[in-house]
C-alpha cells in the first residue's frame, strides 16, 4: 500500500501532466471550495458504484487476489 505522501505526490504529478501546473492548481482550488457534504455524497455514490452489494469478505478476497496478481 502506498503512503499518503506518495499518493499525494503521484496525484499532483498526474494532474500536472494532464492539465498543466496552472490548471492543476486551479482544480485543487476548486475542489477545496466545494462544500464537504457534496464530497461526502459523491464519495458514497462512488463507493456504491464501485463495490455494489459486495460483502466485506468478498471485497477482502478480491483485494488479496489483486495483490497476488491473480484475478478473483
Amino acid at each position: 500500500m502506498k503512503s499518503d505522501t506518495l499518493i499525494k505526490s503521484d496525484g499532483m504529478r498526474i494532474l500536472a501532466d494532464t492539465l498543466g501546473i496552472v490548471e492543476a492548481e486551479r482544480f485543487i482550488t476548486l475542489m477545496l471550495r466545494e462544500p464537504a457534504d457534496l464530497w461526502s455524497d459523491n464519495y458514497t455514490e462512488w463507493q456504491r458504484t464501485l463495490y455494489g452489494d459486495m460483502s466485506v469478505k468478498e471485497l477482502y478476497t478480491k483485494i488479496k487476489a489483486f495483490e497476488a496478481g491473480q484475478p478473483a
